[in-house]
């Protein structure tokens, strides 16, 4: 009997969820001969009757989606099925209803690609139903546990460091100090990885407690050595300099990166401007790297099922692909090591992180 296995994207998107679609219905077809079902919108989708799924057809996915951003099945970062906001403001859970779209859609196995917070609820969501199911880690955060890469990662960083590229001529051109906030909810991985790659003098981030005081004084050298302009990351979840006195009043009201230019405007007494990515980190075309892994990881979560086994999450480790159980994924988090390799580097290139080391 040919086997029908099922794929969803869940949480924020990210660029190569596309490149992991076509790897893991491609790999199903030619590798097993079984059949991919879409599934529309995340667990939106399964909440809709009948439930938003359609046969992935092979012959149709060809490489021109792999180098596309976004997910053409598209995704949600909203509504718990445990807890489901209802049009009257009241919360339901609806985890049944998932349950019950999954048995019909007679499926053998199940790819979820999602951050950690995304594979802790779909795992949660599909135990009862006793569907083996893997995860396939996509982030640009790169927090997810247990792997040292997820999808969408590179892509966010690339864009970062071009952003780099292009605010340091026109700090320099008008003598400006540059600030530019990167995502990160709660890890720096992008702020540092592009601070480094894209030359910034300042790489604020979450792991690393910083001191204004210390950014201050480190472009004031910057100045004494004859620079007129500096280059400053920070991670939209660096949050603001612990020694603030005046914090209450003046907490970052739109983001980090607007308080932190503002205040080093005020203490340097030089012209300090912000920009803030935002999404447009996650909407790029995927870069190879990206695509690479999306394609390595999604041909492996097929494997995985083929073998029947469930309940892991795959992984990229040590240049491997490997598979790991969620147990070891959900509820933790793959920071910025403080006495990591990024961070020493970053000291050694005379980066300041805000610290006193």
């Amino acid at each position: 009997m040919t086997k029908r296995i099922g794929i969803l994207t869940s949480g924020g998107d990210c660029a190569g969820l596309n490149a992991v679609i076509r790897a893991v219905t491609l790999r199903a077809h030619y590798g097993y001969g079984w059949k991919t079902i879409g599934i529309g919108y995340g667990t939106l989708g399964l909440l809709e009757r009948p439930a938003n799924a359609r046969e992935l057809e092979p012959a149709r996915l060809d490489a021109a989606l792999a180098h596309r951003g976004g997910t053409f099945l598209g995704s949600t970062n909203r509504g718990d099925p445990f807890a489901f906001a209802m049009p009257d403001g009241s919360l339901r859970d609806r985890s049944g209803e998932v349950a019950d779209a999954i048995r019909a859609l007679r499926l053998d196995g199940l790819v979820g690609v999602g951050g950690d917070g995304s594979l802790a609820i779909l795992r949660r969501l599909f135990a009862p139903t006793g569907l083996p199911f893997v995860g396939v880690p996509k982030t640009i955060d790169n927090d997810v546990a247990n792997t040292e890469r997820a999808v969408g990662y590179s892509t966010a960083v690339a864009i970062a460091t071009e952003a780099l590229d292009r605010l340091q001529p026109t700090g320099a051109s008008h003598d400006r100090i540059m600030v530019l906030e990167v995502m990160g909810r709660d890890a720096g991985h992008i702020a540092i990885a592009a601070g480094i790659a894209g030359g910034a003098d300042v790489v604020l981030i979450p792991e690393v407690r910083w001191r204004l005081d210390r950014v201050v004084g480190h472009i004031a050298g910057l100045r004494a050595e004859g620079r007129t302009s500096a280059l400053v990351v920070v991670a939209e979840a660096a949050g603001q300099s612990d020694e603030a006195a005046d914090a209450a009043t003046d907490a970052p009201g739109r983001g980090v990166g607007e308080w932190l230019a503002q205040r080093l405007a005020r203490t340097t007494g030089a012209e300090a401007r912000a920009t803030v990515l935002g999404h447009v980190q996650r909407g790029a075309e995927p870069t190879a790297e990206d695509r690479l892994l999306a394609s390595a990881l999604g041909v492996h979560a097929v494997d995985v099922l083929a073998e029947g086994r469930g309940d892991r999450m795959v992984a990229w480790w040590n240049r491997q692909v490997i598979d790991v159980p969620l147990d070891e994924v959900v509820g933790r988090s793959h920071t910025v090591d403080p006495d990591g390799a990024l961070v020493r580097t970053a000291r050694a290139l005379g980066i300041c992180l805000g610290d006193a080391a």
